[in-house]
Formats: C-alpha cells, sequence, structure tokens
C-alpha cells in the first residue's frame, strides 16, 4: 500500500471511531459520511435539537482516545441491499445513500467494537494501527447534506490526523505560524486593504496595499512587454451570443454576473478569452503574423458561492495576469518552451523557483477531439516542459475538455503549495464551430490556430495575498510600499530629513520623512511594527554635517544598523531593487 493509500485508510478508520465516540455521547445523533480528507477527516451529523459547540470537542476526543485504549478489529462484511436497510433503519442519511447504489452493487459494512457504518472501507486492520494521540479535532462547521442548500443542514467536525505524534505536532506549529502571517490580519496591521460584509468577494484596496499592487501589475508588464507580448483590453460586459458561440453559457453561466440592456442579455466578463479572439478576428491574418502573444490584465468577475470566498485568495473580482498565445501547431512546443523559461525567471524573483512542481494533465474522458491529436499535443507539452529544463508529473485525466495543460505550483515559507501558473492547449476556442479564427498560411489557404491560455502569477489578488503570507508581511524592498523611512533625532533636522526624503522620491523611490512631534522611539517602533519598513534612515547633527544617514534594517533581516552617505545608501537600495534582491 502506498504511503498516502495508507495514511488515508488510517485517517478514514479515525472517522469511523469518531462516528462511534458521538454515538457513546450523543444516542440520539444520525450519522452521514466521513471520508479521509488533506490532513485528516471529518465526519457529518444530524445531531437533531441537540446543541453542541467547539468545546465539545474535548469530550469527543477524550471518548475516542478511550475507545482506543482498548484495540478493535475493523470487520467487513457484505451485506444485500434488504439486509443493509433494516441493519440502518434508524439512519434515515445511510438509508438514502443505500437506495441511491446503483443494481448489482456491492453493500459492505465496517464494524469496531460494536460500531457498524455503510462503508466501502479500505480500513486498517486493527484500532491499534491509529495512534491515540496523532489525531486531533479541529472545528465544527455547517454542511448541507450532499451539498444541497435546500436540504438539511448537518453538523461537520473536522479532525487533523498523522501517522505519528510528531508529525501532528509540527502541523500544528505550521497552523500557529500561519494564523500570525494570515494575509487579512497583516492587511490590516499595515492597512493594505479592507474587505466588506456587504460586497463580498470584492476587495478594497487601501493606498499602501494598491502601491504594491500597480508595483507587481507593473513588473510582470514588463517581463512579458521584453518577452514579445502587446498589450490589449477588452470590454468588462460582453453580449449572451459571444459566450454562446465560445460554449462559456453552456457550461459556465451559473458563474456568470447576468445583465440585460435593450432587452438583449449580457455577461460581465468571468475570464478574457472570447475578446483576446475577437481582437484577433477583426482583421485579416496571415500565419507570418503569428504567433501573436496577447496579454491582458482584464478585471474578471466570478458569482463564487459566499461560503468558499477567503479574503483576497479567493474573491469575485479579479485580474490575472493573463494572456493568449495564438500560434500554429508547429509553434507549440517552442511557445510552451518560451512560456516555461518566463515563468521560472518570474518565480526566482520571489524565490519560489527551487521547489516548483510541475504536472502535465492529460485528456479527461469528456474530452473533445480524436485521441492522436490529444497524445501529440500532451507529447508537445512534455517535450517543451523538458526543453525549458523541468521535470513533470503526470496528473492523468486531469486536462481541460478542450485540451491538456501543464501546472506550475509553488511552495512558500511554511511548505504550503499553491497552483499559480497554468497553460493551457485549446484546439476548440479557435475552431469554425466556436469563435472561427483563421489565417492565410503559406500555402494560401485558410487555417485555424491553435490558442495557449498562460498565466504566470495567476490572479493579482490571490498572488499578492500569497506574497503577504509567505513574507509575513516583510515584503521585498521593490515591492514594499514604503522603501525608506526618514526620522530626525529631533525637530531641528526636520529639513534635512525632509530633503532626503524628497531626494529619494525623485529618484522613484516610495520614501517618507516623519517630522511629526512623537519622539523618536515611538516613530521607529511604529515603523518597525506597523510598517515593516526595509530602511530606517535616522538623521541628527552628525549625519546632517556628513551628509549622511544612520541606516536600521528590518529586524528580520539580522543586520546591525550602519552610517551609510546619502550617496552611498542611494546606490545601495537602487542596486537592490534592481537585482530584486530578497535581502534587504
Amino acid at each position: 500500500m502506498a504511503v498516502d493509500e495508507k495514511i488515508n485508510t488510517m485517517r478514514h478508520s479515525c472517522a469511523h471511531i469518531m462516528a462511534e465516540a458521538v454515538l457513546h455521547l450523543y444516542p440520539k445523533a444520525k450519522i452521514a459520511i466521513g471520508p479521509a480528507i488533506e490532513n485528516g477527516f471529518y465526519y457529518d451529523f444530524d445531531f437533531g435539537d441537540e446543541k453542541i459547540s467547539d468545546s465539545d470537542l474535548v469530550a469527543i476526543e477524550k471518548e475516542m482516545r478511550k475507545i482506543l485504549s482498548t484495540p478493535h478489529e475493523f470487520k467487513r462484511r457484505e451485506v444485500s441491499k434488504e439486509e443493509a436497510l433494516e441493519i440502518f433503519k434508524d439512519q434515515p442519511y445511510k438509508i438514502e445513500l443505500i437506495n441511491d447504489l446503483p443494481e448489482n452493487e456491492t453493500i459492505s459494512t465496517y464494524e469496531q467494537d460494536g460500531f457498524l457504518d455503510l462503508c466501502r472501507g479500505p480500513h486498517v486492520s486493527t484500532s491499534k494501527e491509529i495512534n491515540a494521540q496523532s489525531f486531533k479535532l479541529t472545528k465544527l462547521a455547517g454542511a448541507y447534506w450532499r451539498g444541497d442548500s435546500n436540504r438539511q443542514m448537518l453538523t461537520r467536525i473536522y479532525a487533523l490526523a498523522f501517522q505519528n505524534p510528531n508529525d501532528l505536532k509540527d502541523y500544528l506549529k505550521m497552523l500557529e505560524e500561519a494564523e500570525k502571517r494570515d494575509h487579512r490580519k497583516l492587511g490590516t496591521e499595515l492597512d493594505l486593504f479592507h474587505l466588506d460584509a456587504e460586497d463580498p468577494g470584492q476587495i478594497f484596496w487601501h493606498p499602501n496595499g494598491w502601491a504594491m499592487y500597480i508595483k507587481l501589475q507593473d513588473y510582470i508588464r514588463n517581463k512579458i512587454k521584453n518577452d514579445g507580448y502587446v498589450e490589449v483590453n477588452t470590454p468588462a460586459i460582453m453580449p449572451r451570443t459571444l459566450w454562446e458561440r465560445s460554449g462559456h453559457w453552456g457550461h459556465y453561466q451559473k458563474n456568470m454576473f447576468i445583465t440585460e440592456s435593450e432587452k438583449r442579455l449580457f455577461a460581465i466578463k468571468p475570464m478574457n478569452c472570447p475578446g483576446a479572439l475577437e481582437i484577433f478576428n477583426s482583421r485579416q491574418r496571415s500565419y507570418k503574423d503569428l504567433p501573436l502573444r496577447m496579454a491582458e490584465f482584464g478585471h474578471c468577475v466570478r458569482n463564487e458561492p459566499s461560503g468558499t470566498l477567503h479574503g483576497i485568495m479567493r474573491v469575485r473580482g479579479f485580474v490575472q495576469d493573463d494572456a493568449h498565445i495564438i500560434c500554429t501547431e508547429e509553434q507549440i512546443e517552442s511557445e510552451v518552451a518560451q512560456f516555461c523559461r518566463l515563468l521560472v525567471d518570474v518565480y526566482k524573483d520571489f524565490g519560489f523557483d527551487k521547489n516548483l512542481i510541475v504536472k502535465l494533465s492529460t485528456m479527461p474522458e469528456d474530452h473533445v477531439g480524436d485521441e492522436a491529436t490529444w497524445a501529440e499535443a500532451e507529447k508537445a507539452l512534455g517535450n517543451a516542459c523538458h526543453s525549458a529544463g523541468m521535470d513533470y508529473e503526470i496528473q492523468e485525466g486531469e486536462g481541460a475538455f478542450y485540451g491538456p495543460k501543464l501546472e506550475f505550483t509553488l511552495v512558500d515559507a511554511l511548505e504550503r503549495e499553491w497552483q499559480c501558473g497554468t497553460i493551457q492547449l485549446d484546439y476548440q476556442l479557435p475552431s469554425e464551430e466556436r469563435l472561427n479564427a483563421q489565417y492565410i498560411g503559406s500555402d494560401n489557404q485558410k487555417h485555424h490556430p491553435v490558442m495557449l491560455h498562460r498565466a504566470v502569477l495567476g490572479s493579482l489578488e490571490r498572488f499578492m495575498g500569497i506574497l503577504i503570507e509567505h513574507f509575513a508581511g516583510n515584503m521585498p524592498v521593490w515591492l514594499h510600499f514604503e522603501q525608506a523611512a526618514v526620522v530626525p533625532v529631533a525637530q531641528d533636522f526636520n529639513d534635512y530629513a525632509e530633503e532626503i526624503a524628497s531626494n529619494l522620491r525623485a529618484q522613484g523611490f516610495a520614501a517618507n520623512a516623519y517630522t511629526n512631534s512623537d519622539n523618536m522611539k515611538s516613530k521607529i517602533k511604529m515603523l518597525t511594527s506597523e510598517h515593516k519598513v526595509p530602511y530606517i534612515l535616522v538623521v541628527g547633527q552628525r549625519e546632517q554635517d556628513e551628509k549622511s544617514v544612520c541606516v536600521r534594517f528590518r529586524p528580520s533581516s539580522g543586520k546591525a544598523q550602519t552610517t551609510m552617505t546619502v550617496s552611498d545608501f542611494t546606490k545601495y537600495i537602487t542596486e537592490k531593487c534592481r537585482s530584486k534582491d530578497l535581502e534587504i
């Protein structure tokens, strides 16, 4: 049994132990389902009129450990549908599951310590394989039965579970650190943005946060300009007829915000791709025009369920560093390889290039197009990836219905994985059946191009949230909203402080002089904790006389303060920003 399969089997078995413990404490409860999930498991219960809270989890944990104190076998038994219905006659959610099983489906139960559950399995052989100190119940949540908001709201109990107690302790430490780094918490402390409950999934960027957002956008804009992209912009609202031709109306309508004007339906765009092909189709194209790399920082809006929203990581309104490469089949491999090199170059500037995970998603069951074309497309993506010096894992059957794709996952400071970059190969959208994009080939005949959908950062909003948590708010110098703060030791040196800040701003740096009446120590404390400024420049009589500054580095750098001439500091910060150095 593979390691992942083994630990998931243990987690699912632990879910059964939890269900048993719950029924010991709450005999009237009704049980639903309890799968293993990443890092643990959950189980859904209907407690009826009884109410439980997070404080009750301690008692349930205690009962679970009591059950585990005596070893019990997990016994599997196959039963008929009639027998299963009789066994679970007092458990309505199990009855529904049984009745919904296909004809001739094998029905099995698992029993341990007198607790019987409907389950396909597998399970551990004996409860001795579950370490009583390696799990922890974490929280309660509401969950509609079968995900249907018209059905009963159940109580979901979440738990963490690992092979041994040390793994659990390490994960809990990571969660503790993640809480400190939470981008929502730091977003408030650094005055970057706020979220309004009356306008879910939309971000209100404050000056500090917007300054960094613009820097990030300008950074990627310069990168792609140097890589041969042209930038375009398409309407925020486009007609239903276009979305029908692209196929999005049939496949994605539930996630669109729809509006009406003059008896016509329009959708606020959830993605930019149809607009890119509209630009391509606006005039006759030749093979000499290809590849055409069109980038768009288009604002997209998706009607995501409010329960799935999370800070600026999962929102309704967002901007992608989106681009669509329209090319010939012969150009696919070279274009994908070039994109892969661009992506690595970008990730390197954030320190994400060392543990990059690449996955090639192959043909799904519900694909369109013939298998031979798919095989060629998958081969081209794989070869391009290797040409760019990267290895990849295969994700069988995880491609989009229109073509295979490469997904790029970065690993942050807490070793969490974030899938950000992607490049998708699309034969369908440019086809005659969809948006009918055409170019005149070297044979003077009309041909349909291929479309590559690609993003490096993905959503700029989400990537900004990842950066905030990765750097714990201590953003790289080039990206920070305030790169240098000048603090006079006394008000007699306010003019000198203003002069330094003004000169730095004139050279393009974000710098401010703090000349109010607060004492120097309180200013430094505020700039260190609330602004996390990379460089605090303290100035007094000596600095004024010598045209220098006393540089206090951000505490997390571990660097001792030093004195530099103004000229030397300017050269220093210039090089740090030019090289995108992550060390200050």
